[in-house]
């Protein structure tokens, strides 16, 4: 059955108002199309494609209660990582699952379609790396997802973690993962990049790094891997997540670094929120934010997202899988929020994400791809953000995923 969404604003697409869809893929986007089975009015409401969160810790979800019981307090990252092996030992295939679950639910009913979830491998026994595998399966009729392999307590700082990313390779996972600033020493910091590097060419998978995720500015391992990806010609398929460090470094390093991210197309993604919790804990005043250039990143055609990283785990509390909300502190975070860089913003959360993940072929509201998008009670980009917008409508496959009901008041207050 064809369906045919009519009196759209979409994204980008000034000259076109209908969307018609036919065996699930977009048949046509433009004005004045042919009729179809059903016809939905969408009365001038803002149609974009759907939401992407490009770094997720799908197995930590919802673990925040349960990880008090070990000791985790002090909202630091490092605190976090070395609490996290006591909670591990205690996990089930079943109970990641059913944290996971809640997670996905979390975003997916808020739009996002797609998902990249950072599976911690550093685990013999291998539990939240197969409950997430087995969810990708599970689930893969409303939403994508990648799977990480990451060594969360380092390649090397845990004994054999080298050995078991690769074997996640070898058990299926999409993309490796890496944590060099939680590494002994430089050394074996800078080991473990190249580590990362050669698996991800020798399996022909994507990379994504947890780049200097420190306010240090000498934490510089996004200058080897940028360099490593470079000397590949894989840098589209790298990502280096979180650079906060990059954020902290001066001028001179910074501008020269840009040259050489901009010859590799390495992308980045900084979650906004997470960052801004963690980040700066040691200063005083003025108080680092712990973000990424992220403003420069986008003024210089250099690809970067915005991702929750966390929803309710030690490492982040409040995180609810909202990527408006991402989008809000983040813009507002990186002095990303003049009018003319507000028509762009909405990228952050959605075609730059998609980026990172490879998504090109496959996603974004062109013919003959599939026929997903997300709906905004909203009329206009500018409005959309201004008023942080839910999400009305998510089709996916040319089939609705949800739909919501107008906001009703059951005692409307007026002005006279």
């Amino acid at each position: 059955m064809s369906k045919k969404f009519i009196n759209a604003t979409i994204y980008k697409q000034p000259n076109a108002s209908e969307i018609l869809i036919e065996d699930g893929k977009f048949k046509a986007i433009g004005s004045n199309l042919p009729e179809a089975d059903e016809v939905i009015d969408l009365e001038g409401k803002l149609v974009l494609p759907p939401y992407v969160d490009p770094h997720l810790h799908l197995d930590y979800v919802y673990t925040l209660g349960e990880m008090a019981s070990v000791g985790a307090k002090s909202g630091t990252l490092y605190e976090a990582i070395e609490n996290w092996p006591k909670y591990k030992a205690t996990m089930t295939t079943e109970s990641v699952k059913a944290l996971a679950r809640r997670g996905i639910e979390d975003e997916v009913s808020q739009g996002v379609q797609f998902i990249r979830a950072q599976t911690d491998v550093t685990d013999p026994k291998f539990v939240g790396f197969k409950a997430i595998m087995e969810l990708k399966e599970e689930l893969k009729d409303i939403v994508d997802i990648q799977v990480v392999a990451f060594p969360q307590n380092g390649m090397y700082t845990y004994k054999g973690g080298r050995d078991l990313v690769e074997e996640a390779l070898k058990m299926g996972a999409d993309v490796v993962g890496g944590i060099p600033h939680y590494e002994p020493a430089r050394e074996f910091g800078e080991k473990s990049v190249h580590d990362i590097v050669e698996l991800g060419l020798k399996y022909d998978r994507l990379i994504d790094v947890h780049c200097d995720e420190n306010d240090d500015p000498m934490s510089r391992f996004v200058e080897l891997l940028n360099a490593l990806v470079y000397l590949e010609d894989y840098g589209a398929k790298t990502t280096a997540s979180h650079t906060c460090s990059f954020g902290s470094a001066d001028n001179a390093y910074a501008y020269r670094m840009f040259d050489l991210f901009k010859k590799s197309k390495m992308n980045f993604i900084s979650p906004p929120t997470e960052n801004a919790y963690l980040q700066g804990r040691q200063d005083s005043y003025p108080k680092r934010r712990g973000l990424t250039r992220v403003k420069e990143f986008m003024e210089m055609g250099i690809n970067v997202a915005f991702a929750q990283d966390s929803i309710n785990d030690p490492w982040y509390p409040i995180g609810n899988g909202n990527m408006m909300n991402l989008l809000d502190n983040g813009v507002h975070l990186t002095h990303y929020a003049g009018p003319e860089q507000l028509e762009n913003a909405f990228d952050l959360i959605t075609y730059n994400g998609a980026k990172c993940m490879y998504l090109d072929e496959s996603y974004g509201l062109e013919e003959g791809k599939a026929a997903n998008f997300i709906v905004l009670n909203e009329t206009t980009v500018f409005d959309a953000i201004r008023c942080r917008v839910d999400v009305m409508m998510s089709v996916r496959n040319g089939e609705f995923l949800f739909k919501k009901k107008p906001q009703e008041f059951e005692v409307e207050f007026k002005l006279n």
